[in-house]
């Protein structure tokens, strides 16, 4: 829990439907691997397995990440009494969330919404346990999430896309965070070719004091 947490969200599969004992189904995908997105700084990758062995004992369901709000459902060890389930798959995490329609009017609006198709979106709350970064010569890199080490909160999102001021304003300490990542990265690289030619030069150096 000592690690920075990140929100990550896309547009992508979120639908509805009822059942017959007045609850409404809510399924998704909040987390979805190898897709390249844009965040501003750089793109980013969550890659396949990035979720093996992640810590998904206690997740929340919540709208727009407010967590001033009563959970709308939750996850406790993915057990069947859940009023959430996770279903981690080769294309990320997908969820499935009974929504209490009849008794509970903030999951009842949030039902007609998805129904409507006025919100479409999913995101996540999640700590990176490894990850690396490629093209750090470019303006633009790119950052490959390996391993993900647990996931605290979903949530159905108004504004899915990562718009650069939307991120800015929502989630502006894990942007920085993101940035000091990708200028530590940088640094590393540039150390690593400064030791490979200096090795290279006591190479040289050696080479000609034996001659």
């Amino acid at each position: 829990m000592n690690k920075d947490f990140e929100k990550r969200s896309y547009a992508f599969e979120i639908s509805a439907e009822q059942n017959e004992n007045e609850v409404g189904v809510v399924t998704g995908r909040p987390i979805v691997y190898d897709s390249k997105t844009d965040i501003g700084l750089f793109d980013e990758v969550i890659e396949r397995g990035a979720l093996d062995g992640a810590d998904l004992r206690d997740v929340r369901f919540l709208v727009n990440h407010d967590i001033s709000r009563i959970p709308l459902a939750r996850s406790r060890n993915n057990n069947a009494n859940s009023t959430m389930q996770l279903m981690p798959d080769e294309q990320g995490l997908a969820i499935r969330v009974n929504l209490d329609v009849k008794n509970n009017s903030e999951a009842r609006n949030l039902y007609s919404a998805i129904e409507r198709g006025d919100v479409s979106g999913m995101s996540f709350m999640f700590a990176v346990d490894s990850d690396e970064w490629t093209d750090l010569e470019s303006e633009h890199p790119t950052r490959h999430v390996k391993k993900i080490s647990n996931v605290v909160e979903v949530s159905a999102v108004t504004f899915p896309a990562y718009e650069d001021t939307e991120i800015s304003v929502r989630n502006k300490q894990a942007l920085e965070n993101a940035k000091l990542a990708l200028e530590s990265a940088k640094r590393s690289k540039e150390e690593t070719l400064d030791s490979a030619l200096e090795l290279e030069k006591a190479k040289f150096e050696a080479i000609m004091k034996v001659r």
